[in-house]
């Protein structure tokens, strides 16, 4: 079959009407239980999986539906990759396959780490245990590097979008929120989007003019920086005694309704939340927590499961997972019947710029904040930096560096003497 026969055969836009509803559920079901359970490597690798089952080998749409789709949960807060597997699962199935998809592509990566934290929190004081997990973290920094690496020259695209991810930055290490942070990217994307359409002969994007514009306001680094310092609120220390599955769960459902970008941007929040702010985890188990979202498939917004059973046991790890997954059904409810006018809304590449240059800012700040946390150690460093240049210089997985560092943690903090 020819690629426009096959392009006539698929909906574009609104879910296929099925001949055998109860078959096409159960495709779905199963299809997207099998991605859950093989899917590793990130939110990149998930979307090429998905784009790869879907689209070349199943034909469920073309693979211009499918890059809509994508631009589409770039625009609203969440896991990318599962906020595409539940859009994929509507289009297919309509709201039933909506819910379906997004569940069984979840179902198998929560399971896994649900199991992981039991383990974690009976076996972690091991010192093998610990030695393991010590050469993880690093590494775990290292799969944030190589994220950064691959997405700077997508996100930093104009001169204006380097001096916000600057800013934030430097506000985000300064100690502001990053939800102050994400809201201060999001009004200037809101700012430049109303230039943009007030001054159609205004070049797109973001500017560092200082003036020349009759009315329209000129958008600088110095406005960039009030907009972030006049919104923002210090994260006061809360007492963290006997926090349970109600905090947990809206400490989450908050943070994946206004978190975009990678799910590495999830680490940054976690450690406002949990460790600065509630005090209930340390830097390490932050880290440990997104390494387990890592070595396992389906999303690393899995992390959330780990940090509710650290905290709160079987029930905190419950409502974890429900807070954090909860919003991306819900974005995407209400926003899959209106794709195409969103992807067509003007003032979306606008917001999606800004917003994406906050969260490559809140990435590298928890890089460095974290780092710092690690202390320095030539066997860290070493770990860290030998990761990173395999990460980004090869075409080795995460999850298997992942593992790479976890046999040097062992060898090199489990007992055998190091001489620096």
């Amino acid at each position: 079959m020819s690629e426009t026969a096959a392009r006539d055969n698929v909906h574009e836009a609104a879910p296929q009407v099925p001949v055998n509803p109860q078959g096409v559920r159960r495709e779905v079901a199963a299809v997207f239980l099998r991605l859950g359970l093989t899917a590793f490597g990130g939110p990149a690798a998930h979307i090429a999986a998905l784009e790869d089952e879907l689209v070349t080998r199943r034909r469920w749409l073309s693979r211009e539906a499918f890059v809509d789709l994508v631009g589409a949960t770039n625009l609203i807060p969440g896991p990318n990759s599962t906020e595409l597997a539940i859009h994929l699962g509507y289009l297919r199935a309509g709201w039933v396959g909506l819910l379906l998809a997004g569940g069984c592509f979840l179902v198998p990566a929560v399971l896994l780490v649900w199991l992981a934290a039991w383990a974690y929190v009976r076996y972690g004081t091991r010192v093998e245990v610990a030695a393991l997990l010590q050469g993880m973290q690093p590494a775990v920094l290292a799969v944030v590097v190589q994220a950064l690496w691959r997405l700077k020259a997508s996100v930093m695209r104009t001169s204006g979008t380097l001096v916000l991810a600057l800013v934030a930055v430097a506000a985000a290490l300064a100690g502001v929120s990053e939800f102050v942070i994400l809201g201060g990217a999001l009004l200037v994307g809101v700012l430049n989007a109303w230039r943009a359409a007030n001054h159609p002969g205004v070049a797109s994007g973001f500017t560092l003019a200082t003036g020349g514009l009759s009315s329209a306001p000129a958008w600088s680094l110095r406005d960039t920086g009030q907009v972030l310092a006049t919104t923002g609120v210090s994260a006061a220390s809360a007492g963290a005694a006997g926090i349970g599955a109600g905090t947990l769960f809206v400490s989450f459902a908050t943070i994946g309704s206004v978190l975009f970008g990678s799910g590495y941007v999830l680490l940054a929040f976690v450690r406002r939340e949990f460790v600065e702010r509630l005090g209930v985890l340390t830097d390490a188990q932050a880290l440990d927590a997104i390494a387990m979202g890592q070595v396992t498939p389906g999303p690393v917004f899995s992390a959330a499961t780990f940090v509710g059973y650290v905290v709160d046991g079987h029930a905190g790890a419950m409502a974890a997972t429900a807070g954090i997954f909860l919003p991306a059904f819900v974005a995407v409810a209400l926003s899959a019947p209106l794709v195409h006018r969103l992807q067509q809304w003007p003032a979306g590449r606008h917001l999606l710029d800004a917003v994406n240059a906050a969260s490559l800012a809140l990435m590298a700040a928890v890089v460095v904040t974290l780092a710092r946390a690690l202390g320095v150690d030539l066997r860290t460093l070493a770990i860290l930096l030998v990761a990173s240049l395999v990460l980004i210089g090869t075409r080795v997985g995460s999850g298997w560096v992942l593992l790479g560092g976890a046999v040097a943690g062992f060898l090199l903090f489990g007992g055998v003497t190091w001489a620096p």
